[in-house]
């Protein structure tokens, strides 16, 4: 089994409510996003992906248009942070993504998993799938959500510096 990653980056801000330190206030990050998928190379002569698992521009392109655009430059909000939300709704084209968790790292990156997950399925079929989501916070800090057998979330482990 080989896996390959391929790795993006996206600006976004968030607030943690609850948190008993500077993170409940209103802040952002530069993310980093690691997409690992696992499987096979093609056998295929003749076609452009024979040797490999997938073509790096079809993975990023699907992790482009599900998760660095539409989160990219955005607010991520809690629904139920209502003093920010109805603060961002008064604000004319803001581009603000409303979670129903709270946006920490960990929380990001299952939805990261479990939204590419069905993606990446969709596209390549049984041969590939998504190994591992990888959020990076700060340089220090960041999640994993990594798969388990039968390509679900297994489980989040977070690394905080």
């Amino acid at each position: 089994m080989i896996t390959i990653t391929r790795r993006l980056e996206f600006d976004a801000g968030h607030r943690i409510p609850d948190h008993a330190s500077k993170c409940r206030n209103l802040h952002g990050h530069r993310y980093v996003l690691e997409v690992s998928l696992q499987g096979e190379p093609v056998d295929a002569p003749g076609r452009p992906e024979h040797g490999m698992l997938a073509d790096f521009a079809d993975v990023k392109r699907i992790a482009v248009d599900r998760i660095v655009e539409p989160w990219d430059h955005a607010f991520l909000v809690y629904r139920e942070d209502r003093t920010v939300t109805e603060f961002l709704a008064g604000l004319p084209g803001h581009k603000t993504v409303v979670l129903d968790c709270v946006p920490t790292v960990e929380n990001l990156a299952r939805i990261a998993f479990e939204t590419l997950a069905p993606e990446y399925r969709c596209r390549y079929g049984e041969s590939l799938r998504l190994a591992r989501v990888r959020l990076q916070e700060t340089p220090n800090c960041w999640a994993e959500c990594r798969a388990s057998h039968a390509g679900t979330p297994a489980d989040v482990v977070a690394t905080r510096g």
